[in-house]
């Protein structure tokens, strides 16, 4: 059963359908529930309080996929009407809804906080994806009343989904998320801002740079206010600890000497360092790869045809990225692959004819 029939909701119930199992699905916004029965995501409950069929008895597992702020009385009503067996969540926040539940006096027995790290900038049902936890972290936090069968259920669906279990005090939690997901939103959201009085000729000028630093400026802002206020401590520490940091920077720009030229250097170096340890593919180590560029016609099938080529040339992509020519019909594909691979690649898109800068 799936309470929430959001993105991340929906993207389960879809995850669970490909594996056979049977989703009830509930959502006070009658039209995300429709959109998700449509998509196969399940079938909804009759009035979305009851099972669909009372003799069946409480469903196994329900997923309360509602902000931060709603967790724990969604908790406490599914509870009082014997929904399921095993209740978990997939908020942002874990710290302020296990608290909230335990005041209200809910069942943590049965209770199993989790939170799949996972998204998109798009929200709603549309755009859910039965693939979208694969391979990506799936938080767990159970307090000191979870029963183990309850942590064995939901540790099963977050495998199910394709997702790796880790098990996280929800505390900790928190502080980290705010630092990895919750405050780097806001400095996203900050510097998208500043284009907003930004003239046609500025915005003209915007570099996939640009794009990446405010990729994540476009989430949906209600839902954001809700994560920020239930995380607002450890999130206002980590943006404090940034506006120091720009703070001196622009200070130290506005000086224009070259000692002060030194210190800003400081802070790019230590942005380097940062970035490079964000770890890699599958959770691993952070991996260098070369950087193959292609000079691509904008039309259809021509990125199906350069990964064909990549599959002939028995190279694995590991990433792309695509920068368009401004007012121009064509744009450069970046594919990162293995250092020892890019030379095959590239001698095999050149003799499909096409243009392969940078690699002798």
């Amino acid at each position: 059963m799936v309470i929430g029939a959001g993105l991340i909701g929906t993207s389960i119930a879809l995850a669970m359908r490909e594996r056979g199992a049977e989703v009830q699905l509930a959502d006070r916004d009658a039209a995300a529930l429709a959109m998700a029965v449509e998509l196969g995501a399940g079938t909804a409950l009759p009035d979305g309080d009851a099972p669909a069929d009372p003799t069946a008895g409480p469903a196994d597992l329900a997923v309360l996929a509602v902000p931060p702020a709603a967790v724990a009385v969604t908790l406490l009503d599914a509870q009082k009407r014997g929904l399921a067996k095993v209740y978990t969540d997939v908020a942002s926040v874990k710290a302020l809804p296990l608290r909230q539940a335990r005041d209200l006096g809910c069942d943590l027995g049965t209770f199993v906080p989790g939170h799949p790290l996972a998204g998109r900038e798009r929200s709603g049902p549309a755009a859910a994806r039965a693939d979208l936890f694969l391979g990506r972290s799936w938080a767990l936090c159970p307090p000191a009343e979870s029963e183990p069968e309850a942590v064995e259920t939901v540790v099963a669906l977050a495998r199910a989904c394709g997702a790796e279990p880790v098990t996280v005090d929800a505390e900790e939690h928190d502080r980290a998320v705010a630092l990895v997901s919750h405050a780097p939103h806001v400095v996203s959201a900050a510097v998208a801002a500043r284009l907003t009085g930004a003239d046609d000729m500025a915005l003209g000028l915007a570099g996939q740079g640009l794009r990446d630093v405010t990729r994540i400026a476009a989430g949906d802002p209600r839902l954001w206010i809700g994560i920020l206020a239930g995380n607002a401590a450890p999130v206002a520490d980590v943006l404090e600890a940034v506006a120091t940091d720009l703070a001196v920077a622009a200070s130290l720009l506005r000086d224009g000497s070259e000692e002060a030229a030194t210190h800003v250097a400081d802070l790019l170096l230590r942005g380097n360092a940062g970035r490079s340890r964000i770890p890699g593919k599958h959770g691993g180590d952070p991996s260098a790869y070369a950087a193959v560029q292609v000079v691509i016609p904008d039309r259809p099938g021509e990125l199906a045809m350069i990964f064909q080529a990549a599959g002939v040339a028995g190279v694995n992509i590991e990433d792309v990225t695509i920068e368009h020519s401004p007012g121009r019909p064509l744009g450069v594909l970046e594919i990162s692959v293995k250092p020892e691979a890019a030379q095959r690649l590239a001698e095999e898109l050149r003799s499909r004819g096409w243009s392969v800068p940078g690699l002798a």
